[in-house]
This record gives C-alpha cells, sequence and structure tokens, in this order.
C-alpha cells in the first residue's frame, strides 16, 4: 500500500502543512561544503594537474595529463554513428524543435533618437564562451546535453565546452551523439567539483567561461553556487517535480502515470494531485496501486510518492489554480476542461502542460520548450533556461551637444544633492554657456 499524504483545503491549517509538503532543504552540509571548498581552492592554484588527480582519484582513472581527457570531435561523430539508428532520428527531430522553439526568444538590439539628437538604445550580444555540466556513467541525459546545448547556440555563443564524467572510463554514447548534433565546440571527461572549478577559473588547458549550466550532484550544486561570481550560473535547482490539476475527467491511469513520471527521478522528487473530485482521487490512489507492479524503478517511486507525495482535496478548479499559483511548481499540468484559457491565470510555474493530452514528459524531451526549469518554488521569480540566459545587454547612450547640455543641469541638481561633486562638475562641463 503506497500511503500518499493527503491534504483538504477546507482544512484550518491548510496553509500551513502545505507549507510543510513544500518544504525541501537542500541536503549539502559542512562536510560537502568544506570537501568543494578545498577542490575549488585547488584546481584554481595548480589548474590542469589539480584537475587530472581529482579526476583520477574520483573516476578511477589513470590518465597522464589533460590531453587524454579531451575528446575530439571524431570521437563525437563516431558515436552519432554508432548508435541506433532510431535513437539518431529521435534526437535529431528533439534537436530541432528545441532549436525553432529557440529562435523565438532571440532578444533583438533596439534604440531610438530623440527630438535634440540623443540616441539611445540597447545592444544585445551573446556570451564569449560557456560552460554545459554533464552527468556521466550509466546515467544518460543527452536531452539535457540539447537543452544546455542548443540555446546558447541559437543566442551565438561562439564557444560552448562539455564536461562530462566517463567513471572507470565509461563512455555513454548518446550523450556524445546529442553533443554533436548540438553543435558543442569541445567536450573534457571531467565531472564534479573538479569540472566546475576548471571551467568557472579557467586552467592551462580549459578556458574561463562566461556562465555555467547543466545539473549535476550536490557536490556539483554546491560548486556552483560557491563559483557564482566568477561566472554565471543557470539555476541550483532542486528536486524534480509536478502538480498535476485535474477536474475528474481524465482516465486515471494517464494521471497516475504522470504523478509517477517525476516520482522515479529519485526518492526526492515530489508529485503533487489538486482535484475538487474526492472520489476521482479514489480512482487515482487505485491506478497508482496498479501500475506500481509494472515500474522497473517501483521503490523509487513508492519511496517519492510516500515520503513527499501529496494528494490535494480542493473545492472547485478556481480553488485548484489558487493553490497551484501557491506551490509555484517546476511542472504544471491543466488536465481540465477549458486548459488553453485557464492557463492564463497561472502566474507561477516553470511550464505549464496544458489539455488532458499534454504529458509533462514530452515538455522533457522534445515538445521544444526547454526542461531546465525553476524549482523548490522559485518559479515565483524565475523562468526556464533559454536563449536570453546566454545573451548580454548594455545600454547605449549617445548624448547630442544640445541634449548634454539639459540632462548635465538635471544631473548636476541631483549629484549635488547626493555630495557627489566630482559627478557634478562633470556633467556642468558639458552645459553651453
Amino acid at each position: 500500500m503506497i500511503d500518499i499524504a493527503q491534504l483538504k483545503s477546507s482544512q484550518s491549517d491548510f496553509w500551513q502543512q502545505l507549507d510543510k509538503t513544500l518544504a525541501w532543504e537542500s541536503v549539502s552540509d559542512e562536510q560537502v561544503f568544506n570537501t568543494v571548498n578545498g577542490i575549488l581552492n585547488d584546481v584554481k592554484k595548480r589548474g590542469d594537474t589539480a584537475v587530472v588527480e581529482y579526476t583520477n582519484k574520483f573516476d578511477r582513472m589513470t590518465v597522464g595529463g589533460m590531453s587524454e581527457l579531451e575528446i575530439p570531435k571524431s570521437r563525437l561523430d563516431e558515436s552519432l554513428k554508432k548508435i541506433p539508428s532510431a535513437q539518431r532520428e529521435a534526437l535529431e527531430k528533439a534537436a530541432a524543435r528545441v532549436r525553432a522553439y529557440a529562435e523565438h526568444q532571440k532578444i533583438e538590439s533596439w534604440d531610438y533618437t530623440e527630438d535634440d539628437g540623443t540616441f539611445l538604445g540597447q545592444q544585445v550580444t551573446p556570451m564569449d564562451r560557456a560552460g554545459l555540466y554533464v552527468p556521466g556513467g550509466k546515467a544518460a541525459y543527452p536531452s539535457s546535453v540539447l537543452m544546455n546545448a542548443i540555446p546558447a547556440k541559437v543566442a551565438g555563443v561562439p564557444e560552448l565546452i562539455m564536461v562530462v564524467p566517463t567513471p572507470d572510463g565509461e563512455v555513454n554514447d548518446l550523450v556524445f551523439a546529442a553533443a554533436a548534433i548540438a553543435g558543442v565546440d569541445r567536450v573534457f571527461a571531467i565531472g564534479g567539483a573538479q569540472a566546475v572549478a576548471a571551467l568557472a577559473y579557467g586552467t592551462e588547458t580549459i578556458p574561463q567561461v562566461d556562465k555555467i549550466v547543466g545539473p549535476g550532484n550536490i557536490y556539483v550544486a554546491t560548486a556552483k553556487r560557491m563559483v557564482f561570481g566568477a561566472a554565471g550560473i543557470d539555476m541550483i535547482a532542486g528536486p524534480s517535480e509536478i502538480c498535476v490539476v485535474c477536474d475528474g475527467k481524465t482516465d486515471a491511469d494517464w494521471i497516475a502515470m504522470d504523478l509517477f513520471s517525476q516520482a522515479e527521478h529519485d526518492e526526492d522528487a515530489q508529485s503533487i494531485l489538486v482535484c475538487p473530485d474526492a472520489d476521482y482521487i479514489e480512482q487515482v490512489k487505485t491506478s497508482i496501486e496498479k501500475l506500481i507492479k509494472e515500474m522497473p524503478r517501483a521503490e523509487i517511486i513508492k519511496k517519492s510518492l510516500i515520503e513527499r507525495g501529496v494528494i490535494i482535496e480542493v473545492q472547485d478548479i478556481d480553488e485548484a489554480i489558487k493553490v497551484a499559483n501557491y506551490i509555484a511548481p517546476e511542472h504544471l499540468e491543466l488536465s481540465i476542461d477549458n486548459a488553453r484559457e485557464r492557463a492564463k491565470e497561472i502566474r507561477h510555474a516553470g511550464a505549464i502542460f496544458i489539455g488532458r493530452y499534454t504529458a509533462e514528459a514530452l515538455g522533457d524531451y522534445c515538445a521544444g520548450p526547454n526542461h531546465v526549469l525553476p524549482t523548490s518554488r522559485t518559479a515565483r521569480f524565475s523562468s526556464p533556461l533559454g536563449v536570453y540566459d546566454f545573451q548580454k545587454r548594455s545600454s547605449l547612450i549617445d548624448c547630442s551637444a544640445e541634449g548634454a547640455s539639459e540632462l548635465a543641469k538635471v544631473a548636476s541638481v541631483l549629484a549635488h544633492g547626493e555630495g557627489l561633486t566630482a559627478h557634478a562638475r562633470s556633467a556642468e562641463y558639458r552645459i553651453k554657456d
């Protein structure tokens, strides 16, 4: 029996109980922090030598230098030819859809000229270099390669460097094939905090990048947090999560499997069902008990549902949407009537899957929008990874003599008011006699 927590919005302490259910604390502790801090400082000081030593130690390798850890492009192309044709076709179709969607996200430069000839605008430029972290070994996440690399390339980033650990020398051809399709420029067989350090600070072989993106374990996440400033990062992601709002009219098996689709990630993933129909909730619970027997990752799913899953009974769909906005989930399914119209009421969600046919899993792989999404309620103030994450905006100001004179009068008053005399004098020099 899978005993999933249940809440009712009619409970007097409902919102407090919901907060407890949603609470997630990173498992990073002092030991992790100290370990990562030591690795970062060591790589910063000793560069390639430290990276090689940590790679040999943690990934059980016996390489003599960085030249053995760089994967030539020919090896990526070899993987692309080696994988089954069905997998290659799927990767190429997914990549095309991700690229087409990303093209719509590009921010363009703009400008305008005022009556006195003053020119103002915004210049948009790509970053020079980005770093992509990819988990390695038995874990195969070619979809993450596509989702992280393609927006960078669409943004116009000239050089994209991928790091992927190969513990015991185990290479994942799907990941390499995805890198070839996505246009990754350089690949290094390194991982962990040492790979993040190499990207953030640069070594003799690996150039410093402007931004580091991609998922990783707690050591990688902690390293990304600690190097922020030396390089930008995409986000510090928590466990995967899904919130399904259903009116009780969708096949209960579908909803149960949608909940499983996040729970199977790991034991800390969170699956939430919000529904106004008590009888339907029981149907979904019955489907869960039935379908769990078919799941290869049944034990992970069970633990996730028992420890972090929750079923919320609300009074109606209006209240369901209120609850969903409060949760601000990474993935939100609206399995309800008139879903596209109701989606306009959603203010906080990483991605919104509209209608009964739109399984969240489609977004993970091939729908087109990015699957790198804000977790742990951070959708209240952040957005999915996109082309805009690899573009920078510079303000443009070109004052005419007349415009400078008028603006200087305003600036002078404000600068004197702040006690910044040099600011005022600098502006006043431009005032016409």
